[in-house]
């Protein structure tokens, strides 16, 4: 059990798993299936140390392929969920219980999400073992990455022609709605959202075997698609599926009425709520000097 557990940690390497095997008392092998949270929170401070070390191209590799999940369950929604007699409850609740297949699929490969990882690499800086240049470099080369791995199965749906009927008309829609709200607006939508993916990711680091990896993912995320909440990496997805589907809209308008105010909030989410928060709670900012 415990080297198939070793097998699903997120991003782990050997110097993580050898962190978190030197945190057990008496030195001997755990049985708890599920972390504490100041183990949880030690993992992320390994994974940012990782994340720190790794090379440019694994990182955007990791963050292709992250994307590319992102996309491919998007896709799976849009198809299924685009289909289903109902245009609204049922459409959604298709959405929010396959969508989170996703963030599974990234955490128990080692791919990497510029959403999750906004957490992370802040939680480096507030201990000291990541920078400022740090962070912006793994930042920047994670969403390009999710950008690429997004196009990527937007490309090939296209191409294959899996924008048609109901999935174009899901498609549309959805975006049309995503482009509507004011820029503050979907700023605090953009926090929201990745206040709960950050969380699916910490239960998934806390958890230590496939099934409760499963559930630490999907909750989380099913709760911010069923609320309506924006989440930057998923919306690399959607929003050119929109326009590919005919939505009246340009480039520039996705950029500035979402992406972007999704962009800003997300990491606003990860850098404060999540990772100061963490840090205030089980590392250096909650410690008196």
């Amino acid at each position: 059990m415990t080297s198939m557990a070793a097998m699903f940690v997120v991003v782990g390497g050997v110097r993580w798993r050898e962190r978190r095997s030197a945190l057990r008392a008496g030195g001997g092998p755990s049985t708890a299936v599920v972390a504490s949270p100041p183990e949880t929170y030690q993992e992320l401070v390994d994974k940012s140390e990782y994340l720190r070390d790794q090379h440019w191209t694994k990182t955007f590799h990791a963050s292709f392929m992250g994307g590319a999940y992102v996309g491919m369950a998007g896709l799976l929604s849009l198809v299924l969920g685009g289909n289903m007699a109902s245009k609204f409850i049922t459409q959604k609740a298709v959405f929010a219980a396959l969508f989170p297949i996703n963030l599974l699929l990234v955490l128990t490969t080692g791919g990497q999400l510029f959403t999750g990882n906004s957490a992370t690499m802040a939680i480096g800086i507030y201990v000291k073992k990541c920078t400022v240049k740090d962070l912006i470099r793994n930042w920047s080369i994670a969403y390009i990455g999710n950008i690429c791995g997004c196009l990527l199965i937007d490309a090939v749906a296209r191409y294959t022609g899996m924008f048609t009927a109901g999935a174009a008309d899901m498609a549309v829609h959805t975006v049309m709605k995503k482009c509507s709200a004011t820029f503050g607006q979907t700023v605090v939508k953009g926090i929201m959202c990745n206040w709960l993916v950050c969380m699916a990711v910490w239960l998934c680091t806390m958890a230590k075997d496939m099934t409760g990896k499963m559930v630490g993912v999907w909750f989380p995320i099913s709760m911010f698609i069923a609320i309506g909440f924006e989440h930057s990496v998923a919306n690399m997805f959607i929003l050119p599926a929109g326009l590919f589907s005919g939505a009246p809209l340009t480039w520039g308008d996705i950029l500035i009425k979402n992406l972007i105010p999704v962009t800003i909030g997300n990491a606003i989410a990860g850098a404060f709520v999540v990772g100061a928060g963490m840090s205030f709670m089980f590392g250096k900012l909650g410690k008196k000097e």
